[in-house]
């Protein structure tokens, strides 16, 4: 399979403050591949490098064959779409509007073509019905379905979820992993999800990175089985198999 990230001695954090040091994985497209580990970690700083909100301390990461630098970031960024943990709709707006937005902004299309884009989308994530409604009424669900829908606006490469279980009760998370697989297998979306649930990453993943505070490290490449019953370090044991190796 193609490798559509490259993360290459990366060295992640913020200013002086070392994170993580000489990280080195791929994402191949069309898997989901999940980024976890402990809190503080490093996880989401990880990923706020690969999208581009922070510069490397060190490294280079390519996306398509772009590396993410000034220069590519604009045209790396109409190739991936992001999830925030809270979702981050915008609240004077309507789920259709929020959907809307991007394709106002970033396609050439006609208002009839956005509304039907947008609708298709909203479909896509069973939140059709919910069209008219404003973010204040959703649960956390919906929140995060019409948020994905927003990120997918503009057909991206790349979808990237930020702790997408979050808050949701079992029934729900279980629900919105299902929708991850399903934009994998029907739309062929690479997925890239930072989460520590364990339930959704024995569902949902192909493979995952892990951190490791302690050792500012990644520390484990592989499936979540793999890791679970084959990884050499007993840290990367003992959290897939919670606690009781």
């Amino acid at each position: 399979m193609e490798e559509i990230i490259k993360v290459e001695h990366v060295d992640a954090g913020y200013g002086k403050t070392v994170v993580l040091r000489d990280v080195n994985f791929c994402v191949k497209r069309g898997e989901v591949f999940v980024l976890l580990g402990g809190s503080g970690c490093g996880k989401s700083t990880m990923m706020k490098h690969i999208i581009g909100l922070n510069p490397v301390l060190a490294g280079s990461i390519k996306i398509a064959d772009l590396e993410m630098n000034r220069k590519n970031k604009s045209a790396i960024r109409r190739k991936i779409g992001v999830m925030y943990q809270s979702g981050a709709l915008f609240g004077s707006m309507t789920v259709l509007e929020n959907v809307l937005l991007p394709l106002e902004e970033f396609s050439k299309m006609k208002k009839p073509e956005r509304i039907d884009k947008a609708m298709y989308l909203l479909e896509s994530v069973s939140m059709a019905d919910a069209a008219d409604k404003m973010p204040a009424d959703l649960s956390g669900g919906m929140k995060k379905r019409a948020a994905i829908a927003r990120a997918m606006a503009l057909d991206p490469e790349i979808l990237f979820l930020d702790e997408p279980s979050a808050g949701l009760d079992p029934i729900t998370s279980y629900a919105l992993d299902n929708l991850i697989l399903k934009l994998r297998d029907e739309m062929k979306t690479t997925f890239v999800v930072v989460t520590h649930e364990l339930p959704s990453i024995f569902t949902i993943a192909d493979r995952c990175a892990m951190f490791d505070k302690s050792r500012k490290a990644m520390i484990a490449l592989g499936s979540p089985k793999e890791l679970r019953d084959e990884s050499e370090d007993s840290f990367v044991r003992e959290f897939f198999n919670r606690g009781k190796f």
